[in-house]
């Protein structure tokens, strides 16, 4: 039966790695995608101020439970209404102090635009992943990486992180 949620996707061999792709922590500190080989890795665009901000509570919950075999890495943008507009700093201590966040975090980026950040080009572009071409249209939208380093899935901001379309993989 064809749904018109099924997402087409014929899987092909990334044109580029995920591995190679260059991004900072939220501390400013260069993070090494390829570390994560053979886990893998959800990464969320997040935002402070944005209805869907409760889903750090899950997101943690998630990094607890499958922290052995799944990177949970937080990305924050403020392309979305304005709702990510702190600092580095104030963004670090609101995840920390409101949702006890212990998950990586990345420096603000821009996750589409002229300014797109070269993770999100790799996420969004079927010509770079070889999986899928997707555009992010809210905060909270989640692209899951294998353990091999190519796209699974991604998720609209409404997919919770403990949703059953993404722990499947996990078990």
């Amino acid at each position: 039966m064809f749904s018109i949620f099924n997402k087409s996707m014929s899987q092909t061999s990334p044109t580029e790695s995920i591995y190679d792709i260059k991004i900072n922590s939220l501390a400013g500190q260069p993070i090494n995608l390829s570390d994560y080989k053979g886990k893998y890795i959800l990464f969320v665009n997040v935002a402070s101020k944005c209805g869907f901000t409760g889903q750090y509570e899950d997101l943690q919950k998630l990094h607890d439970k499958y922290q052995d075999k799944l990177m949970i890495i937080g990305v924050p943008c403020n392309q979305f209404g304005n709702q990510e507009p702190g600092t580095a700093k104030e963004i670090e201590s609101f995840c920390q102090v409101n949702y006890g966040v212990s998950f990586l975090m990345t420096e603000k980026v821009d996750v589409k635009g002229k300014d797109q950040h070269p993770l999100y080009q790799w996420l969004t572009d079927q010509a770079k992943n070889g999986q899928s071409s997707s555009t992010v249209k809210w905060n909270f939208q989640k692209y899951l990486i294998g353990t091999n380093g190519h796209l699974i899935d991604y998720y609209f901001s409404i997919t919770n992180p403990m949703s059953d379309k993404i722990t499947k993989h996990l078990l």
